[in-house]
């Protein structure tokens, strides 16, 4: 007779000494962190980038139309 909790468990411990995996779970942290820290560097810039440069290159073209 097969005793299917022997298998279970067995399959059980395998699965959690396997390191393959925490390798890429580690990659998608990090790469996440990476993401979510450029969302809020481009949030912060983003207005004064934005208005400093449109004001910018308004007078920059009010300057040639008066020339």
């Amino acid at each position: 007779m097969i005793n299917f909790n022997n298998i279970l468990t067995s399959h059980i411990n395998r699965f959690w000494r396997r390191e393959e995996g925490a390798v890429t779970v580690d990659w998608v942290v990090l790469t996440a962190a990476v993401v979510g820290m450029a969302m809020i560097i481009v949030n912060i810039l983003q207005p004064a980038l934005f208005n400093d440069g449109g004001s910018a290159i308004a007078s920059y073209v009010a300057e040639a139309a008066q020339r």
